[in-house]
């Protein structure tokens, strides 16, 4: 048979490609519903094949009927391809494909190997996740070469001295792995899983050839991108009853605009110029496919849209014919429109609404078509306020599912020695119960946060948690609370001696694998349902349970690892498996991959993350070949998926109601319209349509509307009124500070009692290195209190090594903090030199207190002085030491800042224990930052008399007001004052107030 005798048709773009293929069948059938039974359809994808049975039902309004044998090409196997005894291959010999955990983990081997080998060092050490995540790139690369039908045998064209070093060493190490991995994968008993899908293609080639099938065979759907099913569809093309449908074929464009497309990649036709090369025949070959919808319309003349969508998609060379183009019939523009939203959110919520508003019509359908992943699951989740749930063709990646989540941290608990973040991540988990109910194991674990994890990291392990819980005094911790946490870690060590038993040397995998399934079944036991029960339920347990199985049948392809590494390695390769909902989904509503979009239609299309590098997607770097190296290797341009997917958004854009919809901005940066729009909008305006698209703005507005919330009353600041009782009746000379700057924080602290909680495994900050600097300087004037030693830096350095303790180990510590105390220490030492002749003693950290006399009754105020210092003269003078901002000496004058001040009155007084009252003669602050200067002194010594009076004055006029119960604990009464740090500024709600008109 000639090439000119191929039987090729086309649905046209503006078509819906499954009920068009559905109706002709019908009608060739003249209604018999058995007739169907005879014919086979091989199509892209299993979702088209669903696609198509649904437009059977559909056409025939529910009727019975034998549909046909419906196989999808891109899923191959024996049973899609109905294989017989098909010559040169023998099915029953015909090794299987080889599993992808196990093809993944033996790639990452060879990596590991391979680099050891290569730095001369057998003890070599890769981290495992990193080797997988190579290793998914090289199972990538050789999918592509073996598509391709490419022979490795090619990369010795390839000239190593042209290439950089890294590259000539990725070139070595590709030549030499290519030699023995065909025979590495024969001796395991597999085929690689592309290699069998080519030699069960050819073999369906060669049986055709030889043995034509007696039914119908309709190839639907695919552009032949792949050589193999190229092959296919040339052969089914040629068979007596054999048909080829391409999916929106361009029989318009003019010869010269069709060579043009043949030589650019990018161009949505492309596929389909090669495909038709392929098969040597032309365009002038290629019927349409007639239906009762298309037997009555011009053959030679595209619809108003088509034409649009042509003149856009032209080739760069031939774009000057849009110098001469005509306006376009105002039909191509009708049911197209575009909407840019401000940000990925408010896309996001337009998308869902407009999905939403569909359903009000009577069996409307709706779509969302978009390539980005973060836009689909924005849109499920905006769904989810009117309780739709959307069937997402891409499904969702296993790793996210909740058993695989609860899987995940259970292994990360471990690996990281049940540390406060991972145990409580873990805890936290519906699934997690460990024998317990499950709403009392959140329950332990909410008070397990807050009493025992805040603050520095436990040592670790479950000892670390016992020792940090025996360390908690009765006033902390009740008798019964320790009860209830020494039954939690008992059951937490149990549950996970299968895990910790291991070590934390090399094991291997498959022991780590069923260690690790043992604990999560122990883990996820609640008092009433067995662990296995609640882990491996539904759609999801299923296709975790079914990871595992594979995972543990392919765990020896990998060598031995240390646990540590297990978390990491579980992740890459969860993330390589997907589960798609079985049902539970809405019926009307779907959001669909380009690939899935290109055969199904739905009365209202949303293509959506219309920028670029969202469509078309940018090209994933390729770690083995650079792109002269793929091209000098015979692979193809990258710039060939960019044709592909410019073809699926011309198929869509085809649609009669077809809403194009994008971001100005996304992550908080301006984007870039995708080509295809930018070239829209200009053949639009070189038509004379100045307007471009249409921007229908009522959903944009529709969708603030829905999230703007309501006209708010005014807030004011809030201004507690507790009663008198409740009203503290001591404080520190630092919480007066605080009361005069913020009284809502002695309200939220003193009488609600409630304490900031200290961050989870908590790094030292400035305050705990403001402790560890103070408990030095306090530690060496106790041991020196007279004379300072010969070797006084030598001291207080080792004073100061001691007091920092394990802390140096920190990379920031050692870094950074001990080389600022060695300098603070140096200008100390310095500075005390010079002032021991001039005082008679310093006392140190020193308690002291007096009570005064109030409106309300007694109040006492309490200090712990840093240093007070007793002059020669018997004067005394008040020091702190600061490690952070100093406050200035107005702020001092005007009682804003009056720790010091007040210090001054309780030393006069003589409150501080061992030290005589005398009259205060200096205020100092040594402010202590280990910079440049590495100290510095601030001190007030005029009128000190008066500020010490003025202090204790403003300190009762205090009291006094609050003793009135009609005193408010007001937030922030003085802004240009508020205090510098607030645990309490989301109580206040500082931020909806002080912008407005409120107080």
């Amino acid at each position: 048979m000639a090439d000119s005798d191929l039987s090729i048709f086309t649905i046209a773009a503006d078509h819906s490609f499954v009920d068009s293929l559905a109706a002709r069948l019908l009608a060739e059938t003249d209604d018999d519903p058995l007739r169907l039974a005879d014919t086979t359809l091989l199509l892209p994808t299993r979702r088209a094949c669903r696609a198509l049975s649904e437009a059977f039902l559909r056409l025939r309004d529910g009727e019975p009927l034998v549909l046909p044998a419906m196989r999808a090409l891109g899923d191959t196997d024996e049973e899609g391809l109905a294989l017989e005894e098909a010559p040169g291959l023998d099915l029953a010999e015909l090794p299987p494909a080889m599993p992808d955990s196990r093809r993944v983990m033996a790639l990452a081997e060879r990596i590991i190997k391979y680099r050891a080998d290569l730095l001369d060092t057998p003890e070599y050490v890769s981290l495992p996740e990193q080797s997988l995540l190579l290793a998914a790139e090289l199972a990538r690369f050789l999918d592509q070469v073996q598509t391709e039908r490419l022979s490795f045998a090619g990369l010795d064209a390839l000239v190593p001295d042209e290439l950089a070093i890294h590259w000539q060493e990725t070139l070595a190490f590709l030549r030499e792995f290519t030699e023995y991995w065909p025979d590495e994968v024969e001796e395991m008993g597999f085929l690689e899983p592309v290699m069998r899908r080519n030699r069960l293609l050819e073999a369906k080639v060669r049986q055709w050839k030889q043995q034509p099938p007696a039914g119908d065979i309709v190839a639907a759907g695919s552009t032949g991108s792949i050589p193999a099913t190229a092959d296919l569809l040339k052969v089914i093309a040629g068979l007596p009853r054999g048909r080829v449908v391409l999916p929106g074929l361009d029989i318009h464009s003019d010869d010269e605009n069709w060579k043009a497309i043949e030589d650019d990649p990018t161009h949505p036709q492309f596929a389909m110029a090669q495909l038709l090369r392929r098969f040597g025949v032309s365009r002038s070959d290629v019927r349409r496919w007639e239906t009762r919808d298309t037997v009555q319309k011009p053959v030679n003349k595209a619809s108003p849209r088509a034409r649009l969508i042509l003149e856009a998609m032209r080739p760069a060379r031939t774009t000057t014919a849009w110098q001469s183009l005509k306006g376009f019939e105002t039909a191509s523009l009708e049911g197209l429109s575009l909407l840019e939203c401000a940000n990925e959110t408010e896309e996001a919520g337009v998308i869902a609404l407009i999905l939403r508003s569909g359903l009000e019509t009577e069996g409307k359908t709706g779509a969302l078509v978009t390539g980005d992943r973060r836009l689909a699951r924005r849109v499920a989740a905006a769904l989810k306020r009117w309780n739709i749930e959307i069937d997402d063709s891409a499904g969702v990646p296993l790793s996210e599912t909740p058993p695989a989540v609860f899987m995940r941290l259970v292994a990360e608990m471990i690996a990281e020695g049940f540390g406060p973040v991972a145990l409580l991540g873990f805890g936290k988990h519906p699934l997690a119960a460990a024998g317990y109910e499950p709403a009392r194991f959140r329950s332990l674990m909410r008070a397990l946060d807050k009493n025992l994890l805040r603050g520095p990291r436990p040592a670790p392990g479950i000892a670390g948690l016992r020792a940090v819980l025996a360390g908690r005094d009765g006033k902390a911790l009740s008798k019964s609370a320790k009860a209830d946490f020494v039954e939690l870690f008992d059951r937490l060590e149990h549950r996970t001696t299968a895990m910790l038993a291991l070590g934390d040397g090399e094991v291997s995998l498959s022991a780590l694998v069923d260690a690790h399934i043992e604990v999560c079944e122990a883990l996820a036991e609640s008092a009433g349902d067995p662990g296995a029960e609640r882990l491996w339920a539904g759609e999801n347990g299923e296709a975790l349970a079914l990871f595992f199985a594979d995972l543990r049948d392919s765990a020896d392809a990998f060598s031995d690892l240390a646990p540590a590494h297990y978390p990491a390695m579980l992740e890459v390769l969860l993330g390589r498996s997907v589960v798609r909902p079985r049902f539970g989904k809405h019926p009307r509503l779907n959001i669909w991959g380009p690939l899935e979009a290109r055969m199904q239609r739905a009365d209202c299309l949303i293509v959506g993350g219309l920028n670029e590098s969202n469509w078309p997607r940018d090209p994933a770097p390729d770690p083995w070949l650079s792109r002269p190296m793929r091209k000098s290797f015979g692979l193809p341009a990258p710039e060939q998926r960019i044709g592909l997917s410019a073809h699926d958004f011309t198929q869509a854009l085809a649609g009669p109601e077809v809403i194009l919809t994008r971001a100005r901005k996304a992550d908080g940066a301006p984007t870039v319209p995708t080509r295809w729009l930018s070239r829209l909008q200009s053949v639009l305006h070189a038509a004379g349509h100045a307007d471009g698209l249409a921007v229908p703005h009522r959903w944009i507005e529709w969708q603030r509307a829905l999230v703007r919330p309501g006209s708010p009353e005014p807030t004011l600041p809030p201004a507690p009124v507790p009663p008198l009782s409740a009203r503290p009746k001591q404080l520190s000379v630092t919480r007066i500070e605080t009361w005069m700057r913020d009284p809502y924080s002695i309200y939220a602290r003193h009488i609600l009692d409630l304490r900031k909680l200290d961050p989870l495994a908590a790094d030292p900050g400035s305050a705990e290195r403001g402790i560890i600097i103070h408990a030095a300087l306090d530690r060496f004037m106790r041991l020196h209190p007279e004379k300072l030693p010969s070797d006084a830096l030598s001291a207080l350095l080792a004073i100061g090594e001691g007091i920092f303790g394990e802390e140096l180990a920190r990379p920031a510590v050692g870094a950074f903090w001990w080389p600022r105390f060695r300098r603070i220490a140096e200008w100390f030492i310095d500075l005390e030199g010079r002032r021991r002749d001039g005082i008679q003693g310093s006392v140190t950290e020193s308690k002291g207190s007096i009570v005064l006399d109030t409106k309300a009754g007694p109040f006492e105020l309490t200090a712990l002085a840093d240093r007070i210092d007793r002059l020669n003269d018997g004067a005394l003078e008040v020091i702190d030491y600061k490690t952070g901002a100093v406050p200035s000496e107005k702020e001092v004058r005007l009682g804003f800042a009056p720790q010091l001040s007040l210090e001054a009155v309780i030393a006069e007084r003589s409150g501080f224990a061992g030290l005589d009252g005398a009259s205060v003669q200096a205020l100092s602050y040594w402010r202590l930052t280990g910079g440049d200067p590495a100290g510095e002194v601030k001190s007030i010594s005029k009128d000190m008399e008066a500020l010490a009076a003025e202090a204790l004055k403003g300190l009762q006029e205090l009291v006094d007001r609050f003793s009135d119960p009609g005193t408010a604990y007001a937030a922030i009464p003085a802004p240009a004052h508020r205090p510098r740090y607030n645990d309490y500024a989301h109580l206040e709600r500082i931020l909806e107030w002080s912008g407005g008109a409120g107080d």
